[in-house]
């Protein structure tokens, strides 16, 4: 689950969201003013008022910037799903149901990337729209974690990593980099910057590889899910024992509170 809402499940958009997380009742993109997540809303009627949400055969989900009328533009919520992987906040999707004007949750998501295309708005006049490429987070975890890290060298590394941390730049004709690429990025070098010691217990790891690295596991700390690209200064190379801690122990927040006041000293000491 994802700050508690389940795959599949109805909700009520202004008791679930608005009474616990706060946001404008109105925008199909809420970023909680006081939470590290960002709520967005999908649905059949979209076409009427600009907007034409698509989930593609491979599973990604095509989803237009808010803005009604005139050119859409890179600010506000549009900014705010472009950047949130940067950000360290988690990106929640919603399918709004008619006539039961329901919201049932889809998953958590993360934006891999954003193109500009040429569309109508509420009132059919052209425009140009902004078209975010999401990927469910199961998705990119699954993937990332069945391939092995890569030991290199870790300043190579680290520069992969923060290029990967953000995707503010639009598609172009070069495609950029997958999802799974760049959060590949970010473990790699956290896993490299671990050295082979736990950044929680200082503890060793507590096997090797089968290719010679050290066996740690990547968490990211503003995150409810584990994956997904992130920025290096919110993402923590721990071992099992601690992971597990931090997910299921009694101590587990505060646990992870104590990890995220020790980043700023283990992502500058480099």
């Amino acid at each position: 689950m994802s700050y508690g809402f389940e795959k599949g499940r109805s909700y009520n958009r202004r008791q679930d969201i608005h009474a616990r997380f706060g946001g404008s009742q109105q925008s199909g993109i809420i970023p909680a003013p006081a939470h590290n997540v960002i709520f967005i809303m999908s649905g059949a009627r979209g076409p009427e008022y600009g907007y034409d949400d698509e989930v593609l055969e491979d599973g990604t989900v095509l989803y237009f910037g808010e803005g009604q009328r005139g050119h859409q533009q890179y600010i506000r919520g549009n900014r705010a799903i472009g950047d949130h992987a940067a950000d360290g906040r988690s990106l929640l999707l919603f399918h709004k149901r008619y006539p039961q004007r329901d919201i049932i949750f889809v998953g958590e998501m993360v934006c891999e990337s954003f193109e500009w295309r040429q569309g109508r708005d509420a009132d059919g006049a052209m425009r140009q729209v902004i078209v975010f490429h999401l990927r469910h987070i199961d998705s990119i975890v699954e993937q990332v974690e069945a391939t092995a890290p890569i030991l290199d060298d870790l300043g190579a590394l680290r520069a992969l990593a923060y290029a990967a941390a953000g995707v503010r730049e639009p598609m172009t004709g070069n495609k950029p980099r997958t999802i799974y690429e760049r959060s590949a990025d970010v473990r790699n070098y956290v896993l490299a910057r671990a050295r082979g010691t736990c950044e929680g217990c200082g503890a060793p790891a507590p096997f090797v590889r089968r290719d010679g690295s050290h066996y740690l596991e990547p968490h990211h700390i503003r995150r409810v899910s584990d994956g997904g690209p992130d920025h290096p200064a919110f993402v923590i190379g721990l071992c099992p024992n601690c992971h597990r801690r931090v997910h299921a122990g009694i101590d587990g927040a505060s646990y992870n509170t104590s990890l995220l006041a020790r980043m700023p000293a283990i992502e500058t000491k480099l």
